[in-house]
């Protein structure tokens, strides 16, 4: 069987094949079409040579989620809610994230006032009805909204997620009174309390949904046009994959869809070599990622912000932990209004892309300052399939940058890769320091096309010991979706204090949780983990606590709440064994394990390593030694100042590192410094 995963990024789209047959592995690499992104994934698989018609299995990875919402380029959307609360919308929460900004500003909401329509209906906590729904002032209102021009609505009754029965039948009427609009309703997306995060969601979900679905249609429609009649998957935010039909339902699930696949490939590949405590490390052409694994896991949000946390939208579902900061290969290097030099959040991107693409872009990107130190090899990028104008790289960093710092063009590009890697240093230390874990502790597995250029460097500055660089880095988002599993969460609130539970009736909830699970996915052979979110009585927030359908079924509250103790003083140093407990959700995961690609070995074979002049610190530039991957050889061990070249990136190991390849063919680095 052949399997191909396809990741589209801000840069370059992505592709790794494997043939589980053979073992072998495939990889392409094509510009992103920003115009129409299901053309890059059409011309990656045409590069790689693999005939359409023999995959088995595609998964894609996308940003088109992400990328509708940032740019504010969803459908018109009308929101449904309960009388009363109209404005819960636009008020979202009391707390001021950034305290001292005189320009602060909060979100704006993807719906005006005028869009939101009130619905006299009122269902209690416990799931009870008080006032009934009545279809017919729904079917007046989807006369409105059908006057209005919205393509997109989205319903979000109070207290939805303890009874579903109003927002059901609310969804039924929409449907027929509006058969071409994207409906999306609260419950079907996740059944959890906090209005403000529910109605977010519920709106996000809404607003993509039309050009997202769209997307989805399109890319399977153009697959099944070139011959593909195998099994499309859909990157989840979760780190799973879910089928086409799924990810129109919920296309707020794709959110981070290509990054996660980079953060699941970095945990099988660090345990597979004995690490199983390392930060995922991905720096692609627009942003850098940073994410946290522990114990071989990859640390999970029970949701974020779109955008950031001062101004970005809530969705409320199940997503990777990953800490985004813009800085990437294309990132952009310029001087503010009092004379300082900045890098990013602005990218170049693929079109009109760095200097030195020679595709008419006219400002210093990190890659052009790469280039012009000697880091990236002007004739071997892309394998020598696209040459770089190292010439125009040097000239517009020194007349952009050089001229108005008053530095020579080696010292202004040395600027702006350290900057660069300084802001990436802090995205590496949300993940760790700011949470509580020393990144002494930690290897550090580097990835996407400028990852492996800038990891030791990183590394060095948070005193990092160990640097993994994988196969395939500038390819990893897409290797990681070659690895992940098929994946579902569902989420049911249910307060209860823990001394109070009844067993039985929870019990009922999980199965009844289970069964929507199970229809999800497409084989039976899930596996099911039960978790209930737990937290001290007066808390806030809550932790989420594993458990066994045997400690359900026998009623162990005395295991359950132990294990809540000691989660909570693993998490806060601290626990408080005499304080009531009380329950707040229920939580499933079902996943379905899927076959893993076999990673190839390292070479037997070597070559005479090149020598290139290379600026690597301050100061002239030094013989530097170049070696080609392919060449390397199981236990080679390397002394920097070293460049290691593969297709679609280059390792630098800096003066007083080694590096070690592993028999599997993984660079490990030691760095020194």
């Amino acid at each position: 069987m052949l399997f191909v995963a396809v990741d589209i990024g801000g840069t370059f789209t992505d592709l790794v094949g494997f043939d589980d047959a053979s073992g072998q592995l495939y990889s392409a690499k094509r510009l992103t079409t920003p115009d129409n992104l299901v053309l890059g994934a059409l011309n990656c698989v045409d590069r790689s040579g693999l005939p359409m018609a023999d995959i088995t299995q595609l998964i894609h990875g996308s940003t088109v989620a992400i990328n509708t919402l940032i740019e504010r380029k969803g459908a018109p959307t009308a929101l449904l809610v309960t009388r009363g609360t109209r404005d819960v919308y636009a008020i979202g929460r009391g707390n001021r994230p950034d305290s001292y900004n005189l320009f602060f500003a909060r979100p704006k909401p993807l719906v005006p006032r005028r869009a939101i329509h009130e619905i006299d209906e009122r269902m209690l906590a416990g799931g009870i009805v008080r006032t009934e729904i009545d279809p017919a002032q729904v079917a007046e209102v989807a006369k409105e909204i059908r006057a209005s021009g919205v393509t997109a609505v989205a319903v979000c009754f109070l207290h939805s997620y303890a009874n579903t029965r109003h927002e059901q039948r609310a969804g039924a009427v929409l449907r027929e009174h509006l058969p071409d609009a994207y409906v999306s309703l609260s419950h079907e997306i996740m059944r959890e309390y906090r209005e403000y995060e529910r109605i977010s969601t519920t709106v996000v979900n809404a607003y993509i949904g039309p050009k997202v679905s769209g997307y989805v249609g399109n890319l399977e429609g153009s697959l099944r046009k070139y011959g593909f009649a195998g099994e499309l998957s859909i990157m989840q935010s979760n780190g799973g994959v879910m089928s086409p039909e799924v990810a129109v339902k919920r296309p707020v699930m794709m959110m981070e869809s290509g990054p996660v696949g980079g953060i699941i490939a970095s945990a099988e590949i660090a345990r597979g070599l004995g690490y199983s405590n390392v930060i995922s490390f991905d720096m692609g052409g627009t942003t850098a990622k940073a994410s946290l694994i522990l114990d071989s896991v990859p640390a999970m949000a029970e949701g974020y912000f779109v955008g950031g946390y001062a101004s970005g939208d809530p969705v409320m579902i199940p997503v990777v932990d990953v800490v985004e900061v813009g800085t990437g290969g294309g990132s952009i290097a310029w001087i503010d209004e009092v004379g300082a030099l900045k890098v990013g959040p602005r990218s170049a991107g693929s079109d009109p892309g760095p200097i030195c693409y020679g595709l008419g872009g006219t400002q210093p990107t990190i890659t052009d300052a790469n280039v012009a130190l000697g880091r990236i090899g002007a004739e071997e990028f892309l394998g020598g399939e696209m040459r770089l104008d190292a010439i125009a790289a040097r000239s517009g960093i020194e007349t952009s940058i050089g001229k108005p710092l008053n530095l020579d063009g080696a010292a202004a590009a040395r600027a702006i890769v350290e900057i660069g890697v300084a802001k990436m240093s802090l995205a590496v230390r949300q993940v760790s320091v700011e949470k509580g874990y020393d990144p002494r502790d930690f290897a550090m597995v580097a990835s996407g096309g400028a990852g492996p250029l800038h990891a030791v460097a990183i590394a060095r500055d948070l005193r990092i010991p160990t640097v993994i660089i994988p196969w395939f880095p500038s390819h990893f988002s897409a290797m990681g979706m070659l690895m992940a599993d098929e994946r579902h969460d569902a989420v049911r609130t249910y307060p209860a204090g823990l001394d109070m539970l009844d067993f039985e009736d929870l019990g009922g909830v999980v199965e009844e949780l289970e069964t929507d699970l199970r229809k999800m996915c497409r084989s039976r052979d899930a596996r099911i983990v039960c978790q209930l979110d737990l937290r001290y009585l007066g808390q806030e927030f809550s932790l989420s606590v594993p458990v066994t359908r045997e400690q359900i079924s026998k009623g162990d509250r005395a295991g359950i709440r132990a294990a809540f103790d000691a989660l909570h003083e693993q998490r806060y140093a601290h626990s408080a064994d005499d304080e009531p407990v009380e329950m707040i959700n229920i939580r499933l995961v079902a996943s379905v394990r899927r076959q893993k690609p076999a990673m190839p070995r390292a070479g037997t074979a070597t070559a005479p390593a090149r020598q290139r002049m290379v600026v690597m610190n301050a100061g002239p530039a030094v013989g530097c030694q170049v070696l080609e991957r392919a060449s390397l050889t199981s236990g080679q061990v390397i002394q920097g100042p070293a460049l290691i070249q593969e297709y679609g990136s280059t390792t630098v190991v800096f003066p007083q590192d080694f590096c070690t390849v592993a028999p599997t063919g993984e660079l490990i680095i030691s760095v020194q410094a």
